[in-house]
């Protein structure tokens, strides 16, 4: 029996070596052709104990793109509990008299919550959000506000958009900037179509409405062929935008997304739309708090400084892990800022980037520990923000597999693997399309793709579902479109399954 059974473990130990040498081979192929051979390409495959499997410049730290989404989320989930909510409180200043007139100001408090506003199953609906606002507000015995609704973002300080991201990305809804106070993903859609040649496109203003705004059209209607060039250029600092670049004359009408800097004031105004439609008698109207804490009007003129509201009730978001699912599935780049942004607050008291990189860096020296994993692996990963949109962001795709397999050993671990997506959802809809849906399921991984970059890191699964092998394959710099890079790295994958 003794002999029957080490014959047994050597021919899977020499299955394994076999499987292992197949998947370098593959690797090493790829990597030595066109149109990886120009580029940099890091690959690190190992089992949940850390042996290797394949690799390749799996040291070399590269440039991450939404991969570091998988960093943000999972640390969140860690640090934070996957039934952490967000709150939004309701307050008010003044004095409420014997008929029920609020003689002050309503304040909604921003606490970080990005699904309110949005078009998402799992988020609250406007109508109902208010609904549960108004009635906080009967139940403090205010009828009738003689006063202004201010939306109150001041619990994140710091400006809206990490500082290292691309000029024309800020213009963008995924490069909307996130505030304790947001409203819509801090997004603002517009129906743009051709004109004539040469012509100024036609432009519409859909959702959500922003009557302060000053919107200038400077976008030409550009030769057949030429595609879709539009950016909005806008600030926080007015209320001005300015719609830039082209629209070619045989593109079909779309609806674009762009950014919107006043998700506290958009708040505010629908919710004192709201109170108005709804029968509620409301002396002011609406207004946030610009950065030196003055009350600021739909007239951009600062007025008096804010008040500390009295707060008398809150409002929860989704929990944190229903966000997460999201943010992973659909590369949400709003939700991961907010989720890093909120790491910040916490860990800290204070949402700026610098706190944020610190309270990160404390959970994964941490979970880093917890699973035995050398420290000088974290040398692996330099982390500028949340969502991975900075081209500062570098990872390894050895820390990467190395922080895989210590989530594993997370508490919040079933809610992480829970959040990523396999192969024909999310990012992943046109990924190993031809895939048995048996060997589908055995896959969770996350995309990452800017220009010239595509990352694919995540878990080998077995047929219960458990964890059997991470891996990261990363490549930047290639000259070709995402859709070549990503048949390429399919097929790793699919010899890795």
């Amino acid at each position: 029996m003794r002999y029957k059974v080490s014959g047994v473990c050597f021919a899977l130990a020499a299955c394994l070596t076999v499987q292992a040498q197949t998947l370098q081979q593959k690797v090493d192929q790829a990597a030595g052709r066109e149109p990886l051979r120009s580029a940099l390409v890091g690959v690190m495959v190992q089992d949940m104990k850390g042996n290797v499997m394949a690799q390749r410049e799996a040291q070399r730290r590269m440039l991450s793109a939404s991969n570091m989404k998988l960093v943000t989320t999972g640390t969140a989930l860690h640090a934070l509990g996957d039934d952490f909510r967000f709150e939004t409180g309701i307050g008010y200043t003044g004095e409420v008299d014997g008929d029920g007139t609020l003689h002050g100001d309503v304040y909604v408090v921003g606490g970080g919550d990005p699904t309110i506003g949005v078009v998402d199953t799992m988020a609250v609906k406007p109508d109902a959000l208010f609904w549960r606002w108004k009635s906080l507000l009967k139940q403090a015995g205010i009828s009738r506000i003689d006063g202004r609704i201010i939306g109150d973002g001041r619990a994140y300080e710091g400006h809206l958009e990490n500082t290292t991201w691309g000029y024309d990305d800020t213009g963008t809804y995924y490069g909307a900037g996130t505030s304790a106070l947001s409203f819509y993903e801090n997004a603002i859609d517009y129906t743009v179509s051709a004109a004539l040649e040469g012509e100024p496109v036609k432009v519409a203003q859909r959702y959500p409405d922003t009557p302060w705004m000053h919107f200038t059209n400077r976008s030409v209607t550009g030769p057949k062929g030429t595609g879709n060039s539009l950016y909005l250029y806008t600030t926080d600092l007015a209320p001005y935008a300015e719609l830039r670049g082209t629209f070619a004359a045989d593109r079909k009408p779309k609806v674009e997304h762009f950014a919107n800097k006043y998700g506290a004031l958009t708040c505010a105004y629908y919710f004192w739309q709201n109170l108005r439609s709804t029968g509620w008698d409301i002396s002011g109207g609406y207004a946030d708090i610009d950065r030196d804490g003055y009350v600021r009007g739909s007239g951009f003129v600062p007025a008096e400084k804010a008040g500390s509201p009295r707060v008398i009730g809150t409002s929860l978001s989704p929990a944190l892990s229903r966000i997460v699912r999201r943010t992973n599935v659909e590369s949400d780049n709003f939700y991961a800022e907010a989720i890093f942004r909120q790491m910040g607050e916490k860990a800290c008291g204070v949402a700026v980037y610098d706190s944020c990189r610190v309270a990160a860096r404390e959970v994964l020296e941490g979970l880093f520990a917890q699973a035995g994993i050398p420290a000088e692996t974290l040398d692996g990963i330099y982390q500028e923000d949340g969502s991975g949109l900075s081209r500062k962001n570098l990872l390894s795709p050895a820390f990467m597999t190395a922080y895989l397999r210590s989530m594993a050993c997370s508490k919040a671990f079933d809610a992480f693997l829970g959040s990523l997506p396999r192969p024909g959802e999310g990012t992943l809809a046109t990924v190993l399309p031809k895939l048995p849906a048996a060997q589908k399921a055995r896959l969770r991984f996350k995309s990452g793709s800017m220009d010239g970059v595509l990352c694919y890191s995540g878990y080998v699964l077995d047929a219960e579902g458990k964890p059997t092998h991470v891996f990261s394959i990363m490549v930047g710099g290639a000259a070709v479109k995402t859709s070549v890079l990503r048949e390429i790295l399919g097929g790793l994958i699919e010899t890795l399954i």
